[in-house]
């Protein structure tokens, strides 16, 4: 932890504000400065925040271009709806209105985890917005999962929820004291989590760039089935890397490479 703090020093955001979306104030950060290049918007994983995700790829990225940043209904800074549960649909939803509040009419997405997800629902929902993916151990198949994840997401407690993620959401969170419902809401969306259909990812026009870990949550058998349904995609593989590795060594010069391709 204290090395991601040591990162956020580096990663001061040009710009930080609420912005009132779809019932939420929705907390973003602005680094960088606008260029010729497309903005590009980082889209946190579950349980977790923009710092936890992006810290340490934030100043790499922000001098090139400019990115938005945002923390999800109820992570982070953003204060929760206590009876609106979390979905992928409605998160893709408060990133498109966010982008509408700024003003951004397209931009590239890079997304993680839950947040790789996401995107790739932007792409479905809003493909007018979406310029470039970039989704980082993303699943859209319940089978995608190593075997034995649901098990073990069935027998989650706060008791067992991660460290990190638990200090990230009592440092951070309007109403920390919302800890045990946090924690059940991320679950849930998990669980509750349903197939997403060939056609869905045959449909995502846009270039998208798969990244993962050799040892991630995502098995490398589902990747690789994301590539060939995705009509435009390329994967890459993080050698001896597990999912939670990944935001620790982000590939910045390739994302870059890819983003920049026209």
């Amino acid at each position: 932890m204290k090395a991601v703090m040591l990162m956020l020093a580096l990663a001061s955001p040009a710009a930080a504000d609420y912005a009132e979306v779809n019932g939420l104030k929705l907390y973003y950060e602005i680094h960088g400065t606008r260029g010729a290049k497309p903005p590009l918007v980082l889209l946190h994983g579950g349980g977790s925040s923009i710092e936890t995700s992006f810290a340490r790829v934030l100043p790499g990225l922000a001098k090139n271009r400019q990115v938005i940043a945002f923390d999800q209904q109820g992570h982070g800074r953003t204060a929760d709806i206590p009876e609106r549960p979390f979905t992928f649909e409605q998160s893709a939803d408060d990133a498109a209105a966010l982008l509408r509040h700024l003003a951004i009419d397209r931009a590239d997405f890079l997304g993680y985890s839950n947040g790789g997800s996401i995107a790739m629902q932007i792409a479905v929902r809003h493909p007018k917005l979406v310029r470039r993916l970039v989704v980082a151990s993303a699943m859209v198949k319940r089978d995608g999962l190593v075997a034995g994840f649901f098990d073990g997401m069935r027998q989650a407690s706060l008791e067992n929820m991660p460290a990190e993620f638990r200090e990230n959401y009592t440092r951070l969170s309007p109403h920390p004291e919302r800890l045990q419902s946090f924690h059940d809401k991320s679950v849930q969306r998990m669980l509750g989590f349903k197939d997403w259909p060939a056609g869905m990812l045959k449909g995502i026009q846009s270039p998208v760039l798969l990244l993962f870990g050799d040892r991630d949550v995502v098995r490398a058998e589902h990747a690789v089935e994301m590539l060939r349904l995705i009509p435009h995609a390329q994967l890459m593989v993080l050698p001896d890397t597990d999912h939670m590795q990944v935001v620790e060594r982000w590939p910045v010069a390739a994302i870059e490479r890819f983003l920049d391709e026209k």
